[in-house]
């Protein structure tokens, strides 16, 4: 890609990404590209979909939580590993509201943008589960797809106004659930899932 056009398409994703956060996933492309100062044309040149727009904006970010997964493996307890990549995904996936329905679509659906990505990211946290599990610091009547489906519901939480002041509390009530001997709830703290919001 030209230096000019990788700019241009950088600054699409900058402005989409704001534009969601602020607006959600459903936000419309023509708004997208009114904040970017170019045609609906321009961004669909650059992302022909709302849903390859959403794959190159959030591509980096299951990149980043995959490999913090790699290496809370070598780093930390397994316990406070899962508890950690716990947090963060959580926290991840509130900051674009309502990404998390679109992430659990794209699991059950192979011909989806986002469905590789979603499943390298479920597979991530799937290794540290089983990991915490042979440690005996997870309950081992959970799988991947539970804690996927527990991250989404977290994130759900996140989502909604009226409950987000809940969220810390109950991630922690979630995360003693999954874990046989919870990890302070300082784990990962540094990054609140409500704070983005």
């Amino acid at each position: 890609m030209r230096a000019d056009a990788r700019k241009n398409h950088d600054h699409l994703l900058e402005v989409a990404g704001a534009a969601i956060t602020e607006q959600g996933i459903d936000v419309s492309l023509r708004d997208i590209a009114r904040r970017a100062g170019v045609g609906l044309a321009t961004l669909l040149r650059h992302f022909p979909t709302r849903e390859a727009l959403l794959d190159a904006l959030l591509r980096t970010n299951f990149d980043e939580l995959t490999a913090k997964a790699a290496a809370l493996e070598t780093s930390s307890s397994p316990d406070e590993a899962l508890a950690s990549w716990l947090r963060d995904c959580v926290a991840w996936t509130t900051e674009y509201r309502g990404v998390v329905v679109l992430m659990a679509a794209a699991i059950d659906d192979p011909e989806s943008a986002l469905h590789a990505s979603c499943s390298t990211l479920r597979a991530a946290g799937a290794r540290l589960l089983t990991r915490a599990q042979a440690a005996d610091k997870a309950r081992t009547d959970i799988d991947g797809v539970d804690l996927f489906a527990l991250v989404s519901a977290l994130a759900w939480l996140g989502d909604q106004r009226s409950l987000a002041s809940r969220a810390d509390h109950l991630f922690d009530v979630v995360a003693s659930a999954i874990l046989t001997s919870a990890p302070s709830s300082d784990a990962g703290a540094e990054r609140d899932p409500v704070a983005r919001n």
